[in-house]
C-alpha cells in the first residue's frame, strides 16, 4: 500500500471522525482495498462500520440490493450499478456515508465501450449519490491502486 494511499485514508479518517460519521465499504474491482486501507489507520473502529466485497452479480444483488434488471441494462461495471451498491451498502449498515467501487482491473474482462481500467464508483451520503466513470491506464495492481485513491478523495469531498 503505498504511503499516498495510508495519507488519504487518514484525512477520511480524520474527517470522519470530526463529523461523527460512520463509513460502509462496497467494493468489487478492489477486492477490499479501499477497507484495508482504512483499517490500517489506528482508531479507525471509531469511524468505519463495515465492508462488503461483492464481486459477484449475485452478491450485489443480495447483500446490497442492487436489481439484477439493472445489472443485466447497464452491466455491473457502471454508474447505475455503483451508485446503487453505494446506497445498498448505507441500507444494510448502519454507517453514515458509503464509497463503492466496479470495475474492470484487467487483465481480461474488457467488453466493447468499456476497456480494461475502466472503473466505476459510487459515494453516498443521506439521500445524495455522486457516482463518477474513469479509465485508469497500466496493470492491474496499478487500476486497483488508482481506484482506492480515487474512492478516499472521493470520500473527502463528500465529508467534507
Amino acid at each position: 500500500m503505498t504511503n499516498d494511499i495510508l495519507d488519504l485514508a487518514t484525512k477520511v479518517g480524520r474527517a470522519l471522525e470530526a463529523k461523527g460519521l460512520m463509513l460502509v465499504t462496497a467494493e468489487s474491482c478492489t477486492g477490499g482495498g479501499v477497507s484495508q486501507a482504512i483499517t490500517e489507520i489506528p482508531g479507525s473502529t471509531g469511524w468505519f462500520d463495515c465492508g462488503f466485497v461483492t464481486y459477484s452479480n449475485n452478491s450485489k444483488a443480495e447483500l446490497l440490493d442492487v436489481s439484477p434488471a439493472l445489472i443485466a441494462q447497464f452491466g455491473s461495471v457502471s454508474e447505475e450499478v455503483a451508485g446503487k451498491m453505494a446506497e445498498g451498502a448505507l441500507s444494510s449498515s448502519t454507517a453514515d456515508v458509503a464509497v463503492s467501487t466496479t470495475g474492470i482491473a484487467g487483465p481480461t474482462g474488457a467488453v466493447p465501450g468499456k476497456p480494461v481500467g475502466t472503473v466505476c464508483f459510487g459515494w453516498a451520503r443521506g439521500d445524495t449519490t455522486h457516482t463518477e466513470r474513469l479509465v485508469f491506464q497500466g496493470d492491474r495492481k496499478s487500476v486497483r491502486e488508482q481506484t482506492v485513491a480515487h474512492a478516499l478523495q472521493g470520500l473527502l469531498r463528500m465529508i467534507e
